[in-house]
């Protein structure tokens, strides 16, 4: 009898290593090439099987321990549209790529093409910032704040913005605001030259407290339009802020943002807020301290769709976690970062809203180590870190952008949050003038005035809360009273146009005709198309007559 002999073989023996051309190359296009190709902000270019081979060993180590791609969050706490994480079977199959010698294969494909100039075609509006920044060769990282004034001649909407941050090898990431009282131009060194700060102010009315959009460029960002009806409104007046980091590059840098603006016909419908959770006033970190955490927890007044997420801190945070507990008590994720690094941080668009009912409790836990095991502690020995703008001090902010349902009810979610504000910090004149403001807009004049004489107690200085104060009182019939707030407000910032249009109708109303025309007249010396002032002005000429 004669016994057949089968060796048996792994099933892997047969198959070929993973090739370049086949199995790596639509990785590295996908995932590499957008900010490692020539002009972007990678040090080196992957658009060759050349490029990717000269570094296959190390594009297999960085891919292994997922240092690259840059993709922070954890699989699992959020589904995100703009996802760069790799699977598990594409890190595989790098490594054994780059184990097997990095074969190149037959048919490796053409590189990607890329578009060239501005992604989404020429915009209907560029604009430059009117002075460029020069970045010394070395240093600290730098803030910079970068006003642009667009020539409007009347309100457009906005599906699309650009972001050319003047110098991507050294622009690490850059902000957006619009800012529609041009107060960021008080805060300039000079007319055009802009400012620094890491967290600029800007001032906004109580009837429009937040644009509610994430206009943010990163490396290898691509610029996206609105969804319809999301598009964001730009007055004729309005400036725009770009809030720039950058970092030295070890020679002196010019570095002068431009802007391309994307224009729609379709106004917009739909109104968003972005919504800051936080607990920065608890930020006293003792040195060594391994895990010190803060928290802030946030009910919802009505229903949201979150749309996106935006995590913010400095070095000594190491473990981020968003999420919302329903009513029911399930908890929902929203984000997680396990190994935070400020050199990656992002906004996170969700793959689909996610839908949180009223009543529903948004919460942030925010990990931080200050001890000198922490690989990115700016302080060694550990230091003493509380909050503040300064890299080496520390932030912990975990922004929301969520759409209320049913019409636009920003200025009711913001009265709550600057009354969840005030329950952490008491004394916040901010959260008081916000507060304010808010409950004015609402018509709630008795309440806006109780909330703002507390606030002129805090700081009986700020021009702002001297005019809020009076436009309550004028609401509630105390014109004599208003009159004064007005006045003092003028007299703390004597360029303060919307308090003098306040004077000018509370002259009016008592009957002080002369006054009245005077304080309109020069309104309107400033903003000549200002349709409040040419109002007030008109009546105050007929009661003249």
């Amino acid at each position: 009898m004669k016994i057949a002999v089968v060796l048996a073989l792994p099933l892997m023996a047969y198959a070929a290593p993973p090739d370049f051309a086949h199995d790596v190359a639509p990785i590295v296009y996908k995932y590499c090439a957008p900010c490692h190709r020539p002009g972007e902000s990678g040090p080196f270019s992957l658009l060759s099987y050349a490029d990717v081979k000269q570094r296959a060993r190390m594009i297999a180590e960085v891919t292994a321990s997922r240092y690259m791609p840059p993709w922070p969050p954890e699989a699992g706490y959020g589904e995100f549209s703009d996802d760069l994480r790799l699977s598990d079977a594409q890190i595989r199959t790098i490594a054994g790529w780059a184990a097997a010698g990095a074969p190149e294969g037959v048919g490796t494909p053409a590189p990607p093409q890329f578009t060239e100039g501005w992604q989404l075609g020429p915009p209907d509006l560029i604009v430059e910032a009117r002075k460029a920044y020069s970045l010394a060769a070395s240093g600290p990282e730098v803030y910079w704040n970068f006003i642009f004034s667009p020539d409007l001649k009347t309100t457009r909407y906005v599906r699309a913005v650009e972001i050319r941050p003047g110098n991507k090898r050294i622009v690490h990431h850059a902000n957006l605001y619009i800012d529609r009282a041009r107060s960021a131009r008080r805060q300039e060194i000079a007319p055009g030259a802009g400012f620094p700060g890491m967290d600029p102010v800007i001032e906004r009315t109580a009837f429009e407290p937040d644009d509610g959009h994430f206009l943010f460029w990163k490396p290898g960002g691509v610029a996206t339009p609105e969804p319809d009806g999301l598009a964001w409104r730009l007055d004729p007046g309005n400036d725009l802020l770009l809030n720039t980091h950058m970092r030295p590059s070890g020679k002196p840098e010019q570095v002068r943002p431009v802007i391309g603006l994307y224009f729609t016909d379709k106004p917009q419908d739909r109104f968003p807020m972005l919504i800051q959770i936080e607990h920065d006033g608890a930020l006293q970190i003792p040195p060594g301290v391994r895990d010190f955490v803060i928290s802030d927890d946030f009910r919802l007044p009505l229903d949201v769709d979150v749309l996106a997420v935006y995590p913010h801190a400095h070095y000594l945070a190491r473990v981020m976690e968003g999420y919302a507990t329903l009513p029911s008590g399930e908890r929902k994720w929203l984000l997680r970062i396990p190994d935070w690094d400020p050199a990656w941080q992002g906004t996170y668009n969700y793959r689909q809203p996610v839908f949180l009912p009223k009543g529903a409790v948004l919460s942030m836990r925010f990990h931080y180590d200050n001890s000198s095991a922490n690989p990115r502690n700016p302080n060694q020995p550990p230091k003493r870190v509380v909050a503040g703008n300064h890299a080496t001090d520390e932030m912990g902010h975990l922004w929301f952008q969520v759409l209320p349902r049913g019409g636009d009810h920003r200025r009711e979610l913001q009265e709550a949050l600057m009354r969840h504000r005030l329950e952490k910090y008491p004394d916040d004149f901010g959260a008081r003038l916000q507060l304010g403001g808010v409950m004015l807009s609402r018509l709630n004049p008795s309440g806006a005035a109780a909330i703002l004489q507390e606030a002129v107690r805090l700081d009986p200085k700020h021009p702002e809360v001297h005019n809020l104060l009076g436009s309550a009182y004028s609401a509630l019939g105390r014109n004599t009273e208003a009159i004064e707030q007005f006045r003092l407000a003028l007299t703390l910032r004597p360029d303060y146009e919307n308090a003098r249009l306040n004077l000018g109708r509370a002259m009016l109303k008592a009957g002080k005709v002369d006054e009245a025309i005077e304080d309109c007249s020069k309104v309107i010396a400033v903003f000549p198309e200002d349709p409040a002032a040419k109002d007030c002005l008109a009546k105050a000429s007929a009661a003249r007559k």
